[in-house]
């Protein structure tokens, strides 16, 4: 059975939980069936359509270990129909042990069956290095 999130905040807060639990059936509730639904995981390829995403996100679950989200700096912009959220995922792993940062964006459409997500796309944040006079700053690629 698939929930019907009435805003996109509402398969946000579902995603993260889902994705907490590592649960596929509540997380691909929360993904559209469209098939220019994408997912990009951490230093991973594009992963297209909705059934590519569900083994993706099965193949995470298999070999992920208890993960905690706080949710930090998050930055929404809503249209119409549309919506996109900018977020600073700190991540804990394994109750603490580990520690990651994320920057993520997901967009969410609204459709018949409520708000789905469109696309969840996650890379590493980098820290800030000590910037000496000495070294050249390398330069920007992207």
């Amino acid at each position: 059975m698939t929930y019907r999130y009435a805003t996109p905040d509402e398969a946000e807060q579902a995603f993260y939980s889902a994705f907490e639990r590592s649960d596929l059936a509540t997380m691909m509730g929360i993904w559209s069936e469209a098939d220019y639904a994408e997912c990009i995981h951490p230093m991973s390829k594009r992963i297209q359509g909705y059934a590519a995403i569900q083994q993706g996100w099965d193949e995470i679950f298999q070999n992920t270990p208890s993960i905690r989200f706080q949710i930090r700096g998050q930055r929404q912009i809503t249209r119409t129909n549309l919506a996109i959220h900018i977020v600073n995922e700190h991540i804990l792993v394994n109750d603490g042990q580990r520690e990651s940062e994320m920057l993520s964006t997901n967009i969410y459409e609204e459709t018949a069956q409520g708000w789905r997500m469109i696309l969840h796309h996650a890379t590493p944040m980098t820290r800030p290095r000590a910037h000496t006079t000495d070294a050249p700053t390398p330069p920007r690629l992207h």
